[in-house]
């Protein structure tokens, strides 16, 4: 399939999805900015992807664009409010927020990441099960579904892993890993996504860990049916734009807010 058939794939598919919002003023766009961060750690602990103190989700400040907001060190995901965040400058400290601690992993991994990457918005990042079995196996997912085809040829691995990331130098390996790909597996450590809106890197990130289950659970009884290049890249451009990622964390953004009104306090 040719780019120009790539392109007008998509612009056929998303003709009739709602757009996300757009917003008049940085206060605006920051006070729905942070309502999105603290539903993607309630669905996360949902999901059960939380483990002790590991994981973060963050989101770039839209008025100051090498801060980013992110859970406090230390929290529930199943806690967190809106009024929890904590915004944390260049150098990792935290500048506005209740909290005073950031995880320092945190900081090392995602401010690389925003820092090469001034168009993403969020970045996700977690121990889940699945994520991190299939970590282990230092290889990209293939595309034996329909959901993993959302990443066919759009996500990276980092295969140096060595150690919890403490320092801003392998924040920046990881970056590299990822490149321009909406995802990349660290090896021996788990999964991390990225997006141009918070709810398009959660839902990769969701969709992702489940991709990962299903090829574990379908090699484990057999050797998975591949899908065709020319089908993937078809599947990719329909499933794996960033509209797409947007629109499918609509419905999980219904069902907690309703389950769970308080995340907005």
């Amino acid at each position: 399939m040719t780019q120009e058939a790539l392109t007008k794939t998509q612009n056929k598919v998303t003709d009739n999805v709602p757009k996300p919002p757009q917003h008049d003023n940085p206060t605006e766009q920051r006070v729905y900015l942070k309502k999105q961060l603290a539903a993607a750690f309630r669905l996360f602990a949902k999901f059960g992807f939380d483990e002790g103190v590991a994981g973060h989700i963050t989101a770039r400040d839209p008025e100051h664009k090498d801060h980013f907001w992110v859970n406090p060190f230390g929290l529930d995901f199943g806690l967190i409010k809106t009024s929890d965040l904590v915004l944390c400058n260049d150098k990792g400290e935290v500048v506005e927020g209740k909290h005073p601690i950031v995880n320092r992993a945190a900081f090392a991994i995602h401010s690389c990441i925003h820092k090469a990457r001034p168009e993403v918005v969020a970045a996700a990042h977690a121990h889940s099960m699945y994520g991190k079995a299939w970590s282990t196996l230092g290889r990209k997912l293939d595309p034996i579904t329909q959901d993993a085809c959302a990443f066919y040829k759009d996500h990276g691995l980092f295969d140096d892993y060595s150690g919890v990331v403490n320092e801003l130098e392998e924040g920046t390996r990881i970056a590299a890993a990822l490149g321009q790909h909406k995802a990349v597996i660290l090896q021996n450590h788990g999964l991390l996504t990225v997006g141009g809106t918070v709810e398009a890197a959660t839902w990769w990130f969701i969709t992702m860990e489940r991709s990962c289950q299903a090829q574990l659970l379908a090699e484990s009884a057999g050797k998975p049916v591949m899908i065709s290049y020319e089908v993937a890249n078809k599947t990719q451009a329909e499933l794996g734009s960033p509209l797409a990622g947007w629109f499918q964390f609509q419905p999980l953004w219904q069902r907690i807010i309703k389950e769970q009104p308080d995340l907005l306090d």
